[in-house]
């Protein structure tokens, strides 16, 4: 570990939390949340039972994914402006444009004949215009500061999660208002909701896990040829689901038994996966801050899994209180984040600008620490 072991700029005090820089601007996310509100005030006008009925019913289904994916999350906790950015940004954004580019297309093109009604649209075009939408997100993340917060296949698997989750609450509200009757409504909910809450973001976490390994490349073209190929892989989920409901209910129940369940137990399992090997890539760097002075051998024992993790904080907080259990946790994820920047360094991509984020977070891990006296009593406490 090379950062030195005193803060670079010891005059100044440490301050009693990080301030996120890169969290999402606030007036982006009131614009794109009035855009939101605006969609829902509008289709609650046009049909306030069937709308009321998709709120309610679409907003319990995807509480669930996004308390899933927030889990996912725990290891390296995301800025919450981010997260809800991400969010907000498909039940905004992306349904705005997704619904004008594909009402374009269908008044400049005239349909395919031999093919099933409303196949172009709903199984070609709509997957191509959806996913591409959704995955702006991610290409924006690779920009600037925020590229910061993509430190493993974990955080782009969250944020791809989260963008699909908005775009799915407003889209399955706007289905189940859209339907004839209370009954057809319901039935509209039970397909879209109980059968595939995760559908749209399982789609868009191929172009995640595309992302991911373009931030491994070296070079402008295997960047491209990584995201490309996610994106591919998402259109071609999409398309095969939506195609499916088109060609009769045997074949959506074949397609969604036979392929859509083993696919979404694949990304369960490589969701988890992801975040152990965040565990493991913290564990690697913490010998290397020990030696150099950023934190001891007794805190090195219980920053290296959530569980210890979870019960010196939880010591902290029934012995001194939740304030002091705060600045504890604050302290860990601060570790966590310096542990991932020296990971990409050792990785060989440590540039000017990563080698001096290193110096930065190793002086907010000496701030975090100065605003947590209670690890002073956690020297004396061993965590099993």
């Amino acid at each position: 570990m090379h950062p030195a072991a005193q803060p670079p700029h010891p005059h100044i005090p440490p301050w009693p939390r990080r301030v996120r820089k890169v969290g999402a601007p606030l007036a982006v996310l009131i614009g794109l949340g009035a855009v939101t509100g605006l969609l829902i005030i509008l289709l609650t006008l046009t049909n306030p039972v069937g709308a009321a009925i998709g709120f309610v019913l679409s907003t319990v289904a995807i509480a669930v994914v996004v308390l899933s994916y927030l889990w996912l999350d725990r290891w390296e906790p995301e800025p919450p402006r981010l997260l809800h950015l991400a969010f907000i940004w498909g039940a905004s954004l992306a349904i705005v444009v997704s619904l004008i580019v594909e009402l374009w297309f269908d008044s400049a093109f005239a349909p395919v004949a031999g093919l099933p009604e409303g196949f172009e649209s709903t199984a070609i075009r709509a997957p191509l215009i959806e996913e591409a939408a959704k995955g702006l997100f991610l290409l924006v993340m690779m920009t600037g500061r925020r590229r910061n917060e993509l430190n493993s296949l974990t955080d782009c698997l969250v944020y791809a999660g989260l963008v699909g989750a908005g775009f799915a609450w407003l889209e399955d509200i706007l289905y189940i208002a859209n339907g004839e009757s209370v009954s057809g409504s319901l039935l509209t909910a039970a397909l879209r909701l109980v059968m595939a809450p995760f559908a749209h973001s399982l789609f868009t976490t191929f172009t995640g896990i595309g992302v991911y390994f373009a931030l491994t490349q070296r070079t402008a073209i295997a960047k491209a040829a990584c995201i490309g190929l996610g994106y591919v892989a998402a259109v071609l989920m999409h398309m095969l689901w939506n195609g499916s409901s088109l060609l009769g209910i045997g074949t959506y129940f074949a397609v969604y038994a036979l392929w859509m369940v083993p696919i979404f137990t694949l990304a369960i399992a490589l969701g988890v996966y992801s975040r152990k090997r965040e565990q493991r890539i913290v564990a690697e760097k913490l010998p290397g801050m020990v030696s150099a002075g950023l934190i001891t051998a007794n805190e090195a024992s219980w920053l290296g899994s959530i569980r210890t993790r979870k019960q010196a904080i939880a010591e902290v907080s029934r012995h001194s209180g939740k304030r002091d259990g705060k600045a504890v946790r604050d302290f860990a994820a601060q570790v966590v984040e310096l542990a991932f920047v020296r990971d990409r360094i050792d990785r060989g991509f440590g540039d000017a600008r990563v080698q001096a984020l290193l110096h930065e977070e190793a002086y907010w891990v000496h701030a975090a620490r100065a605003s947590a006296p209670a690890l002073g009593w956690l020297t004396h406490y061993r965590v099993h």
